[in-house]
Order: C-alpha cells, then structure tokens, then sequence
C-alpha cells in the first residue's frame, strides 16, 4: 500500500477541522452574535426564529460530534443545507470573494463541498468508540 494513501487520516483531519469551525460559529452566534441577535438577522432575510436557534443548535452539537467522531455523515448531511442557506442568503450577494465586504459565498460554498467530501467518508478508523462507528 502507498504510505501517502491515507483514507483514515483524511477523514479525521477533515472531520476535526470542520468540526472545530463549526462549534467556532455556533459559539460565535451564541457568546458574540446572541441568539436573539442570530434570531434578529435570520429574520432580516425573512426566515424564521425557528431556524436561527436549529442553526446555532447544529453547529454547537454537530461541531463537538464531528470532533470526536460520532455520526459523521449525518452531522455533515445537516450542516450542508445550513451553509447553502448562508451561500444564497446572506453572502451571494457580496460577490464570489470572501475578502469583500459582506463576504463573499467562495468561504460558505467551499464549506459546503467539504461536508459533502466528509459525509462520503464517514468517522473514518481514528473515530470514539462509540456504538454503531465503524
């Protein structure tokens, strides 16, 4: 086998860095933003309280899962329409650069296509014991 093919360790290097981005903005909406502020901005777009506290709830526990390995696939399948929500509405309209005021939808897009990389993984090996990880 290749000592470079390493399926394993991509999975977890990937799944801990979206992982740790993740809890960084559900814990951005919570400490900095507030929920009532999150919930003030999803509202600026016409979308439901409902949705704002789902969001932050997601990135929090989703976040850690990813972390630690725990349901992957499912963690990363219901962060994808999360990050297309933030690609279409609140930062298309900035332009494809992040860099630009408002910041663009590369960051969000690029997100998005790394969930869907990480969903096709899984856990991988260097995943917690937990039951049902393969």
């Amino acid at each position: 086998m290749n000592k470079f093919y390493q399926p394993d360790l991509a999975a977890l290097l990937l799944r801990v860095g979206l992982g740790v981005m993740a809890l960084a903005h559900g814990l951005l909406k919570v400490l900095v933003f507030t929920p009532e502020g999150t919930v003030g901005f999803f509202a600026s777009m016409g979308l439901p309280a409902i949705l704002a506290y789902l969001t932050i709830f997601i990135e929090v526990v989703g976040g850690i899962a990813l972390i630690i390995g725990a349901c992957s696939r499912w963690v990363s399948a219901s962060m994808v329409p999360i990050l297309l929500g933030a690609t279409f509405l609140a930062h298309w309209q900035a332009g494809w650069l992040f860099s630009n005021q408002g910041g663009g939808w590369e960051f969000p897009m690029f997100w998005t296509l790394a969930l869907v990389v990480q969903f096709f993984l899984g856990n991988g090996r260097y995943a917690a014991p937990l039951p049902g990880n393969k």
